[in-house]
């Protein structure tokens, strides 16, 4: 027989090793900071059972003597510890109530399915919950004798939200047909006591709870599901937790009130919390699961959206990478073969991070391949993208934007809508190239400028988002267009696709496993002439 916080309860010992402590994987798991994991043992040997002390911190007693090992006799007194916070008591075929031991049996499988559910990963039901809280329900329906019951549960704001109620026989009850008055478990929630209400038309009770009392309901018991969070060392205080209420009602006066009816409630709600906030863990484990995945193929369509990174034309060569700091990014990348031979390129990078701006950058490039092969100029499609986004009626979302358009003969004609200057990386030095406008999405009626210059063989377009030259290292100083620039001209001579590799090098050396702050592209076009 045991007795400790949770009341007076009959334990059998029905097995060869019988395990007792703090975890929940023991047979008898006991509350207490001077409890160990596993602090000991009880084994059937010879017809005989031996109790032994498993290293514990703070020993096994009996009648009030220290053992590591001692075989038991009836009646003897067994304290775990030195608190005495609990009493156990060895009885020979004694016999426990029914309630108790229905109360028991309960919190043993809710105990089973506590420690499934903390090793579960693989399986795919999301009405795990749901099937925890009826298996609450319906076993404190049955150890207490009550006639309904429901489960609220505290959401993040710590509010309590009705989850389940269920009626004798496991019928599930909807919540217009379960009314109730919630000021009974409000209370219990917010005192962290349990409630009994032996008779709701006594006094001033029935004109509490007129809705309650109009169904025949005469007796309640509400108690609060306690989470206990237990700690490693003596010195430290478990940090409990309330995460819901345990409401049962009746007609008949007094049915809750007896002894074996909470003292079974009791044993009941402690295994019920931790099952009910392992199930709900592990439902979110499964929600953060399924999100995941869903962003790996976001992630993967996103760069099928982009072209092949490595172009080679009759007159020119590409290299181009872009790495997002989360599963998806903002930033975008195209090539377009326009119908006067010319070759088209465009970089972009949308304001924020994540998906929203992912869903931009898809939108912007499906505008892109649209309107870039009717415009003759860059401006035009500038214009156009910016209609285009006011079109769509895409609020609070910007973007920066460089088009530029390479002829063979190697004339070069751009617009830049408030994107970093890319740059012309020649033999004689290293040209900006800044003209345009605002950026897009700003102004519905902005104008957009474009200019053309001529490009030597060999010279070479640098294009970067605010990624490249704004990441950061340890000290939180800036990679900066300097480094960018020394890098692409102590590199000039090489393939795009060996500048881009350098410049991508040069930014990881320079940050040093700082964390990405910002998505990272880079698009190379060299003029071959």
């Amino acid at each position: 027989m045991v007795t400790d916080a949770l009341g007076r309860r009959i334990v059998n010992i029905d097995k060869p090793l019988f395990t007792i402590g703090r975890r929940s994987e023991t047979d008898l798991r006991l509350p207490g900071a001077d409890i160990s994991r596993v602090h000991a043992e009880i084994s059937l040997e010879n017809g005989a059972c031996v109790i032994r002390d498993k290293e514990s911190r703070f020993g096994t007693f009996v009648n009030g003597e220290k053992h590591n090992e001692k075989i038991l006799a009836h009646g003897d007194q067994i304290r775990l510890g030195q608190a005495g916070d609990t009493e156990i008591v060895f009885f020979i075929d004694d016999e426990a109530p029914s309630a108790e031991k229905s109360a028991v049996s309960a919190a043993g499988e809710l105990r089973q399915m506590s420690a499934l559910l903390e090793g579960l990963r693989a399986l795919g039901s999301g009405r795990v919950l749901d099937e925890v809280l009826a298996m609450v329900l319906d076993s404190a329906i049955e150890v207490t004798g009550a006639e309904r019951g429901f489960i609220m549960l505290a959401n993040r704001e710590k509010m309590l939200e009705f989850k389940l109620a269920r009626a004798r026989g496991k019928v599930t009850l909807s919540g217009r047909t379960f009314e109730t008055s919630r000021k009974i478990p409000e209370t219990v929630f917010s005192t962290g006591r349990q409630t009994i209400v032996e008779d709701l038309l006594d006094g001033d009770l029935a004109q509490l709870h007129t809705g309650t009392v109009a169904l025949g309901i005469r007796h309640v018991l509400c108690t609060p599901l306690r989470l206990v969070r237990y700690v490693e060392r003596a010195d430290q205080k478990g940090a409990d937790e309330l995460i819901g209420v345990l409401y049962l009602d009746s007609r008949e006066r007094g049915a809750l009130r007896s002894a074996h009816a909470q003292s079974a409630l009791d044993t009941l709600s402690a295994e019920a919390a931790l099952a009910i906030e392992n199930a709900r863990l592990y439902r979110e484990a499964l929600d953060k699961a399924k999100f995941e995945q869903e962003l790996q193929v976001a992630a993967a369509i996103q760069q099928s959206l982009l072209p092949i990174a490595n172009r080679e034309g009759a007159f020119f060569s590409t290299a181009a990478a872009s790495l997002a700091c989360r599963a998806v990014g903002g930033d975008f990348y195209d090539y377009v073969d326009l119908p006067t031979t010319q070759f088209g390129f465009i970089i972009g990078d949308v304001a924020g991070k994540g998906s929203p701006a992912a869903l931009l950058a898809a939108a912007v490039l499906g505008m892109f391949s649209s309107e870039a092969t009717y415009q003759t100029g860059a401006a035009p499609v500038m214009t156009r993208l910016n209609h285009g986004l006011f079109r769509r009626a895409i609020e609070a979302r910007f973007l920066t934007s460089f088009y530029g358009i390479l002829g063979k003969d190697g004339s070069l004609t751009y617009s830049n809508a408030g994107h970093n200057a890319p740059l012309v990386v020649s033999a004689t030095g290293i040209r900006r190239l800044e003209t345009g406008g605002v950026v897009l999405g700003l102004f519905e009626h902005a104008t957009f400028d474009e200019e053309t210059l001529m490009l030597q063989p060999g010279d070479l377009i640098v294009l970067f988002s605010d990624g490249v030259t704004e990441a950061m290292n340890v000290e939180g100083e800036e990679f900066t267009d300097d480094r960018l620039i020394a890098c692409a001209n102590a590199h000039r001579g090489e393939s795009p696709q060996h500048v881009l590799d350098a410049i991508f090098a040069d930014v990881v050396a320079f940050c040093a496993g700082e964390p990405q702050n910002d998505d990272v592209t880079a698009v190379l076009v060299r003029y071959n002439g």
